[in-house]
């Protein structure tokens, strides 16, 4: 199992240590190191600015939402700092939901998602491929543009740079059982969200039959410390926040595969007094065997024992969420 440094994305600005540990990452031999967005900062810019003063680790943004950009400007991105990195760009997609879609990006939330991350892929895969120009005859993402309003003067075109590496790896977020199929259909690898290694039939039966190198990524809090408890509140504030206010009352994503993982009644209450307003009490409803659960908190021995499990199941990479170089060291050194 590889190991992984997720850096996630900005607060209210951005933080002067993420270079450094993304170098403490390197020398400890992380795999990759990921960065993040949502509606602040965006994913392509610190993983460029960590690009260039890294040399070898691998970069991996997850995820970077589709909605915030056409899929050949995606295509762009990617294949720009993979030249300019060596070959180390991996990249991490996700749909978000109708909350960010459509109150940050001003754009519709499609109505078939299944159907407009496929077309997605597939345009940013000819991007890549650059095999012919860019042509889909596409219900989302058509190449080229055809509507009532268009001009009709567009033609197919060819990336005039040509991409370092065909094989670039897509991998994409994915939550319900029909999107986790289609990633493994579609994709180079997967991005779980609360990944707990005794529940991988919260997330379908498709799980249980991966085609060889695919990637099983799961990005996991961890911290090495005495009080457990204590050590889970930022789990606990993070879920708070993502159960309760990443989403709509009648449509949230990570609300549903909370109650699919066996905690519906906590993942309503939590919405509940989220969108109450009573914030601090949506984080206590937590259940801390949750939170426990999807991370790897603790003593360094408990770390170690529970290491095991997530070991034994299908996940080849596990992408920390570590506030601490001593908890990066721990883990490389239980992973070694």
């Amino acid at each position: 199992m590889r190991l992984g440094l997720a850096l996630g994305y900005w607060g209210r600005g951005p933080d002067p240590g993420h270079v450094e540990l993304a170098r403490e990452a390197e020398r400890l031999g992380y795999d990759s190191v990921w960065t993040a967005e949502s509606w602040g900062s965006d994913a392509f810019t610190p993983l460029t600015w960590i690009a260039a003063r890294t040399s070898t680790i691998k970069l991996g943004t997850a995820v970077a939402q589709m909605a915030a950009r056409s899929p050949t400007t995606t295509a762009m991105h990617a294949l720009t700092l993979d030249h300019l990195s060596g070959g180390r760009m991996m990249l991490g997609l996700g749909l978000s939901g109708p909350q960010v879609v459509e109150g940050w990006y001003g754009r519709p939330f499609p109505k078939s998602p299944l159907t407009a991350t496929r077309e997605y892929v597939d345009v940013v895969r000819q991007v890549l491929r650059r095999a012919a120009p860019v042509e889909l005859d596409g219900r989302f993402h058509p190449h080229p543009y055809r509507a009532p309003d268009a001009t009709g003067l567009g033609r197919p075109l060819k990336s005039i740079t040509h991409p370092l590496r065909a094989d670039l790896p897509v991998l994409l977020g994915a939550e319900g059982p029909r999107n986790v199929a289609q990633t493994i259909r579609i994709a180079d690898g997967w991005l779980p969200l609360y990944w707990s290694p005794n529940r991988p039939d919260a997330y379908g039966p498709a799980v249980a039959e991966l085609p060889e190198g695919f990637r099983v990524a799961p990005l996991t809090r961890a911290l090495v410390c005495d009080d457990v408890a204590e050590g889970l509140l930022p789990v606990k504030a993070m879920l708070g926040f993502y159960i309760g206010g990443m989403g709509h009352a009648t449509r949230n994503f990570h609300a549903d595969l909370m109650a699919r993982m066996g905690y519906e009644e906590q993942a309503r209450r939590i919405q509940e007094l989220f969108l109450a307003g009573r914030r601090e009490e949506a984080v206590l409803a937590v259940p801390d065997a949750f939170a426990d659960e999807i991370s790897l908190v603790g003593p360094r021995a408990r770390i170690a024992e529970r290491l095991q499990a997530w070991r034994k199941g299908p996940v080849t990479d596990l992408l920390v969420v570590a506030p601490d170089p001593h908890t990066l060291r721990v883990l490389a050194e239980l992973n070694s």
